[in-house]
């Protein structure tokens, strides 16, 4: 499939302040992809300027074959109601007309209003029984869901959507992502912002900005190795925390994740790192050692960053989990004899130590700590 947006060098400042830095991104048809990244990193930023609803300070944006730098404002307006659908957080709904009128405002600022249509599209949300209703009469979960609706009216070729599950309960989240899926799984092309690494899970590709530049662009392939790495993590603190074992506890168990959850546990008991057991499921001796990789990867990361580097726990933590997945064994030991075989991490959790550390006991046999893991990245570029 062709590129669909296609963003070059895309910078926008507002005064002193960069909050885009040259960011340059494709995204093809049929597309989901979640940006991604701690809090003023640039994400809504990137999102309006593909929408048109901002200029960029230099770079260029260009959807559909449309170069959006060369449309003056109304012909912008007018782009935006015949290729782009919005969703944003705040729902953005007119309080005196009603939802039905809401989603037929769409509809007159594209072509012309059709009731039937807009019908079709709350029917499609679940919302039909709601359209005489205004949108104070409606929960936030379900002015959500007429947002949705109000931006497939049109039947855009995007879907731009900001932080769409981050006012809504766990209940309409989990209809509001299924949605999400339905409409990747009709072709729709998706670029979705989120801080909730669970949705950003469910893309096809995760992008992450950090500072207003692109830190990194993850395949689904990739993304895949990284839950199941999650998932070996979480069962090491279980351990360390002596908790009972089971799913790990920070592993959602929402619908249609759930089922993603299992899969990835009966895909790493296939491969011997865990076994399920009557009190849930235990590390095997190939799965701590890759568990204590990564822990050992992502604390001593944690230890650079922030007490070498100074750099802000939200991008602390940020780079600490791209560092855990890309971080050959060499390279980590040699952080470790940079930062003097530190015991702990900044939260005074144990790092475990490398051959590097004079406190180092080799494992048993089947326990070494994994190093990169094959995913088509290059240790020696870490």
């Amino acid at each position: 499939m062709g590129a669909l947006v296609e963003v070059r060098d895309l910078a926008k400042r507002y005064g002193a302040v960069a909050a885009l830095d040259g960011v340059s991104l494709d995204v093809s048809e049929g597309e989901w992809v979640s940006v991604m990244g701690p809090s003023g990193s640039g994400k809504s930023t990137l999102l309006h300027l593909i929408a048109g609803l901002e200029a960029p300070t230099s770079g260029s944006v260009r959807v559909a074959g449309t170069d959006l730098g060369g449309l003056d404002p109304e012909a912008l307006a007018e782009f935006r109601a015949s290729r782009v659908g919005l969703v944003f957080q705040r729902f953005h709904m007119i309080p005196y007309l009603t939802v039905l009128e809401n989603v037929m405002v769409a509809q007159y600022l594209h072509s012309a209003a059709d009731a039937r249509e807009a019908r079709a599209a709350l029917d499609r949300v679940g919302l039909a029984d709601r359209a005489g209703h205004l949108p104070s009469e409606l929960s936030g979960g379900e002015r959500q869901r007429a947002c949705i609706a109000r931006a497939l009216v049109n039947h855009p070729a995007l879907l731009l959507a900001d932080e769409p599950t981050g006012n809504l309960d766990e209940e309409n989240e989990n209809r509001v992502v299924d949605l999400l899926r339905e409409l990747r799984a009709e072709g729709r092309t998706i670029l979705l912002v989120t801080h909730d690494p669970d949705i950003g899970r469910l893309a096809g590709r995760r992008v992450v900005l950090s500072h207003g530049r692109l830190l990194s662009a993850h395949a689904a392939r990739e993304t895949d190795e990284e839950y199941a790495d999650e998932i070996l993590e979480s069962l090491w603190k279980d351990d360390e925390a002596g908790a009972p074992r089971g799913v790990p506890a920070h592993v959602p168990d929402a619908p249609g994740t759930l089922a993603r959850t299992r899969g990835t546990l009966d895909q790493l008991a296939h491969e011997g790192l865990i076994e399920r057991g009557e009190g849930g499921f235990r590390l095997l001796a190939k799965g701590r050692g890759r568990a204590r990789g990564l822990v050992r990867r992502h604390r001593l990361a944690e230890k650079l960053f922030l007490e070498n580097f100074h750099v802000d726990r939200d991008a602390m933590q940020a780079s600490a989990c791209e560092m855990e997945h890309i971080l050959s064994p060499e390279v980590t030991d040699s952080i470790c004899t940079f930062l003097r075989h530190p015991e702990s991490c900044p939260h005074g959790k144990p790092i475990p130590p490398g051959r590097c550390c004079p406190r180092y006991v080799p494992e048993p046999a089947g326990e070494e700590p994994r190093g990169l893991r094959p995913s088509g990245r290059n240790p020696a570029r870490s």
